[in-house]
């Protein structure tokens, strides 16, 4: 029987509809070719990307040049720009702000057909160095307020290239579904002088139910009110709000739970699509008592349509607790 979950966080609620099962569908990522001889993101096609901002290459190779293991560049077509001055203007009902910013990619392996789940766990953890670096570097800019980093995969998941990479655009206004995370984490606090995500770590740590792997630093788990189904956060078991903050212990930790985070829900749901997304403190905060920084993945494997729309309810056919289920022993 189908019931209403509210995200304890930001307030959405979701309906999860176990007999609307059959109306899970099958994305498959598009089939990409062994090798493509002109992708810019490829070795040797550096000449095709605009100069690299950060890599991690070894000492002896040069900057945009091959020997690279994570790269990162701007976009060649960037939804926001450094070089405009900030501008805000209220023109009677509306606002209006110039559209500053950066927009960059961060090329996450040389290999043209590697997926998520193989790249290993000291790869992992210098992507999200890449990120650190590049987040603590646009974080000099006083006119940035957010940077957004996420992952798509697969063309449902709104992805472009095939080449395995992720993006970052700096923003000079906080996103609203952080706003909302923030509001919710200090309403809670402010009621009960406790963090909700300490809280939901306590609690899930308890029951068990929803927990599909942790380490000495993380919880990752199947949330409460899921959007999509199969969706996994991976939460600090500390309280800790601000991810570029992280040591390189925190990140191998995090590579790992997101190692196998991906691994089972590829035995579980083969090739699928997904995006992933960090949730992180907006730079005009230097902690929350109710915040803490966590990575979502949301496998694309549902129809966003006309009522998530037009109600807000996002309807989901897979409890919480069954996917986690399957999840810990990476089968259907």
């Amino acid at each position: 029987m189908a019931e209403f979950r509210r995200d304890p966080i930001d307030g959405k609620w979701v309906i999860i509809a176990p007999e609307r099962k059959r109306m899970l569908v099958e994305f498959k990522p598009e089939p990409y070719p062994s090798s493509e001889r002109r992708c810019p993101f490829c070795p040797g096609n550096e000449s095709l990307t605009p100069p690299e901002l950060f890599a991690f290459r070894p000492p002896t190779t040069k900057p945009n040049q091959p020997g690279w293991r994570v790269r990162v560049i701007p976009n060649r077509e960037p939804i926001l720009r450094t070089e405009l001055e900030l501008e805000k203007e209220g023109i009677g009902s509306y606002d209006r702000v110039s559209g500053i910013g950066a927009h960059e990619v961060i090329i996450e392996t040389p290999e043209h057909n590697q997926t998520y789940s193989q790249l290993s766990e000291e790869h992992l953890k210098e992507i999200y160095l890449a990120w650190k670096e590049r987040i603590l570097d646009l974080k000099n800019d006083a006119r940035i307020k957010y940077v957004l980093i996420f992952k798509n995969y697969g063309l449902s998941a709104g992805a472009v290239m095939a080449h395995p990479h992720s993006q970052l655009i700096a923003l000079p206004i906080s996103p609203k579904q952080i706003i909302e995370e923030l509001r919710g984490g200090e309403e809670y606090f402010r009621f009960k002088e406790r963090c909700i995500f300490c809280d939901i770590v306590r609690q899930e740590l308890e029951s068990k139910e929803r927990v599909v792997f942790e380490n000495a630093r993380f919880l990752l788990i199947s949330p409460w009110a899921p959007i999509f189904p199969f969706e996994l956060w991976a939460v600090p078991k500390e309280h800790l709000s601000v991810f570029e903050e992280s040591d390189d212990e925190l990140l191998a930790e995090l590579a790992q739970v997101i190692k196998f985070g991906m691994s089972q829900l590829e035995k579980t749901l083969g090739s699928f699509h997904f995006n992933l997304v960090l949730h992180n403190l907006p730079f005009y905060l230097s902690s929350s008592p109710g915040f803490h920084w966590h990575i979502e993945i949301m496998p694309r494997l549902t129809r966003v349509a006309g009522f998530e729309y037009g109600s807000g309810f996002y309807v989901n056919p897979v409890p919480p607790e069954e996917s986690a289920r399957w999840l810990r022993k990476g089968e259907k």
